[in-house]
């Protein structure tokens, strides 16, 4: 009995081997390389993965969908494939940015196909275009040769890091020439007040420095001196000798007017009489007031003595740069006390070196820079200097600026860009498209969702941050702006991540 069991299990295990099946498995058919689209809109941006279409058959399409506010996925929408005239749902997405959709069509031909999103991260419809339908899979369409040699960086890569992009657009820029510059006060634009006369300073206000002064402002005002004695004891007896005159000066007016009224002198001899009186009175005023000044001055009080002053006024309304009066002190004739200068409207210098200044022929307007990276225009050319200053051998350049935003403060270092003759118009790329690759400046075009081109390129004019690029980018094309260096990396590095989807 045991030996019949021992011969049947050899018999089926002999029947098993000669089964072609029991060898081995069926093999599986290798997935044909699927069918390919990217269509950009203003916010979005889908890359679509499909396979060929044959009707009747059912094919899963991947959709990834980006927003182009952040290039990051949508997360928070719905999408809808339409083709010729049925709907295909996708499913609800498990991951971000990541859409699959059954697609079943029922005619063959061909057909537009388009992906509607709807939600809170993107609302959109991407039009991609007519399709064909194949009526069997013998006849179904195949993918496109590549012609140039492209570099994959995934989807899920690209919403990860920091990515960005922008499109090449023509503009006509501007050959410049930055240079260095100061902001200086304009002419007339800075008044320096000095005292008329020597005597002792009466600041009623004080106004600090900085502060904005109104044309015909009172500054300070001087009092003179009314003498030359500065002896206590000689000023005392002059104002004791004018009194006395002064009182004698009364009685002869007196006397005389009692002689005019007895008809014993003439008219004449009473008006000499009031006349020497007021004159006397005047004299003895006069040494009162010295009297008091020179006591004030002994006291340090900066009190009015009474006598006439001169009232310093502010010729020009501006800033006061600058102030040396101080309330009861002396001055002297022609001392510096104030500095006004013009705020509102100053002049920026930049200082041309003189290999350059052939340039200046062709120049056509100016921006001032400064040093936080603000730009502004730059104003009224008031001149180009024709004298090369031996020291620093440089030509200055003056532009008068309009400055009652109070942007700019007096003395200030700027720079001075300087335009010259504008040049024909040419694709422009922003200067954070460029990257070196081994010594060689290149761009990296975007051609479809996560094919790249690396672009040799040569540049022309820098402006504002932007390059003119004269060979290697056409215009529309979609260049790398943030993750170039990345993509260079993937290029060389084994550890990049192979092609791949979670679909």
């Amino acid at each position: 009995m045991k030996t019949f069991c021992v011969l049947v299990a050899l018999a089926f295990l002999a029947g098993c081997s000669q089964n072609p099946k029991a060898e081995s498995p069926a093999a599986k058919a290798e997935p044909s390389e699927p069918l390919k689209a990217t269509v950009w809109t203003r916010s979005g941006e889908l890359y679509l993965e499909y396979p060929a279409l044959v009707r009747g058959q059912k094919e899963r399409f991947a959709i990834h969908l980006t927003r182009l506010t952040d290039f990051k996925a949508v997360k928070d929408a719905a999408c809808e494939v339409h083709l010729g005239d049925e709907a295909f749902p996708c499913d609800p997405s498990t991951h971000p940015g990541i859409f699959g959709a059954n697609v079943e069509p029922k005619n063959p031909g061909q057909a537009p196909l388009s992906i509607a999103v709807h939600g809170k991260d993107l609302n959109e419809t991407f039009d991609v275009g007519p399709v064909k339908i194949a009526p069997d899979a013998a006849s179904a369409e195949k993918p496109a040769e590549a012609k140039e040699e492209t570099i994959t960086f995934t989807k899920e890569q690209q919403w990860a890091l920091d990515f960005g992009t922008e499109l090449a657009q023509e503009q006509g820029l501007r050959d410049s020439l930055r240079v260095a510059a100061e902001t200086l006060p304009r002419t007339g634009g800075e008044a320096i007040v000095t005292a008329p006369v020597s005597g002792r300073l009466v600041v009623e206000r004080s106004y600090p420095v900085g502060a904005t002064i109104e044309i015909g402002t009172v500054l300070a005002s001087i009092a003179p001196p009314l003498g030359t004695t500065t002896d206590l004891a000689s000023l005392q007896l002059a104002e004791t000798e004018a009194k006395v005159s002064f009182e004698q000066a009364q009685r002869d007016r007196a006397r005389a007017e009692r002689l005019l009224a007895a008809g014993a002198v003439p008219t004449r001899r009473a008006e000499e009489a009031r006349t020497a009186e007021a004159t006397a009175q005047a004299r003895w005023q006069a040494a009162q007031t010295r009297l008091a000044q020179f006591d004030a001055t002994r006291s340090g009080e900066g009190k009015d003595l009474g006598v006439r002053r001169f009232v310093l006024r502010a010729p020009i309304s501006g800033v006061l740069a600058e102030s040396n009066a101080v309330n009861g002190t002396n001055t002297e004739a022609g001392k510096p006390l104030f500095r006004l200068v013009d705020a509102n409207s100053i002049f920026v210098s930049g200082v041309v070196p003189e290999s350059e200044f052939s340039k200046l022929r062709t120049l056509s307007g100016a921006e001032i820079e400064t040093p936080d990276g603000q730009i502004r225009p730059a104003g009224r050319l008031v001149a180009i200097g024709r004298l090369v200053d031996e020291q620093t051998r440089t030509v200055p350049v003056t532009y008068e600026v309009d400055n009652r935003d109070r942007r700019l403060a007096i003395n200030q270092t700027v720079f001075l860009r300087l335009f010259l003759t504008p040049v024909g118009k040419a694709p422009v790329v922003p200067e954070a498209a460029i990257i070196d690759d081994a010594g060689r400046p290149v761009v990296f075009v975007q051609r479809g969702g996560e094919t790249f081109l690396r672009r040799p390129v040569k540049f022309g004019i820098r402006n504002h941050g932007m390059v003119q690029v004269v060979e290697g980018v056409n215009v529309g094309e979609r260049v790398v702006t943030k993750g170039a260096y990345l993509i260079r990396l993937s290029t060389m590095s084994s550890a990049v991540p192979a092609h791949g989807h979670v679909h």
